[in-house]
């Protein structure tokens, strides 16, 4: 099984500008030809972020609400959006009238929900992961606790209307990322501290390794770079007591998990990121503790930045990018 692992100290993880946004939650950053960034707010609107880099020229326009709560997303070339909605399901939008179109809200007769990330490859072909079947997302703590296993990668074939399960027993399945040659499918599995490969073609197509383990911090979404690395944001450190709650058994597991749904949350102080390359090795990782700009839920780069989303800050974080690695 052919994996890498994640190495070497990081690098400061230093924002230069903050852009507040009228709402919460901006969980998935991704950015268009052009170097605008879409987000989706925790209201339901999807947000796009005009001149970000320059604070006399920075707008924000509402462009769609999905009537529920977006996490990952995926521009298409047709100038539509893909949505992972945690409440409603896979959908698309279209970018010049808004329209919100449900493309797929079961699977095998069960409810779509917690619909977590999502990618489109050149054939068409949509894949996108359900984080737990377990937790609903307002209870996600619960699920990273518990450690269900319940995550799933689906399939949306072009003119199916119902996905396929490619892959079941996924610790919290998160972000997603193809390959530069859509060989294989890396998916981030955020209650292990991994990401796992999917291979989509060659003599291994339909088998899953590990790609990168024992990464630094828990990762949640994935956004490939034109040309460039796989960013993987880490909202989130290395927790030594909840690895080892995980080695107990599920029932002490299920009574910690209604625990800590209940608990207040306040997220960690550190916030990270990090680039990998198609071999898995890792390139860049960065991190900053006591940052003012908490749990990095995404990461994407923007007209020569590095932009940064959270499902915890009311808006986007601005940073210089790192120069390029031999």
């Amino acid at each position: 099984m052919a994996h890498s692992r994640a190495t070497g100290g990081p690098a400061p993880l230093v924002p230069r500008r903050f852009v507040l946004l009228d709402g919460r939650g901006p969980e998935d950053v991704v950015a268009d030809a052009r170097g605008r960034v879409l987000t989706g707010l925790e209201d339901g609107r999807i947000v796009r972020v005009d001149g970000f880099g320059d604070p006399e020229r920075t707008r924000s326009r509402v462009i769609a609400e999905t009537g529920g709560r977006p996490l990952g997303l995926e521009l298409l070339p047709d100038d539509g959006l893909l949505v992972c909605d945690a409440r409603r399901g896979l959908l698309r939008i279209g970018l010049d009238d808004g329209i919100v179109r449900v493309l797929a809200d079961t699977v095998a007769g069960e409810p779509l929900r917690f619909c977590s990330n999502v990618v489109a490859l050149s054939d068409g072909t949509i894949y996108f992961t359900v984080s737990s079947r377990s937790h609903p997302l307002e209870q996600w703590i619960g699920d990273l606790v518990e450690h269900t296993g319940t995550g799933r990668l689906l399939r949306l074939a072009p003119g199916e209307k119902e996905p396929e399960v490619l892959l079941e027993g996924l610790q919290f399945a998160n972000g997603l990322a193809p390959a530069a040659d859509e060989s294989f499918l890396v998916v981030a599995e955020t209650g292990e501290r991994r990401l796992t490969r999917y291979w989509l073609a060659g003599p291994k197509q339909g088998r899953r390794e590990t790609f990168v383990d024992d990464l630094p911090g828990q990762p949640d979404n994935l956004w490939r770079a034109p040309d460039g690395p796989i960013w993987v944001a880490l909202p989130g450190p290395r927790v030594a007591a909840l690895e080892l709650l995980h080695r107990r058994g599920p029932a002490l597991r299920h009574t910690a998990a209604r625990v800590a749904v209940r608990a207040p949350f306040r997220p960690p102080g550190t916030a990270g990121v990090i680039a990998v390359d198609d071999e898995g090795r890792v390139l860049h990782h960065l991190e900053r503790r006591r940052a003012r700009f908490r749990m990095v839920t995404s990461a994407c780069e923007a007209d020569g930045r590095l932009v940064l989303g959270s499902i915890w800050e009311r808006g986007i974080a601005v940073c210089d990018l790192p120069a390029p690695t031999d």
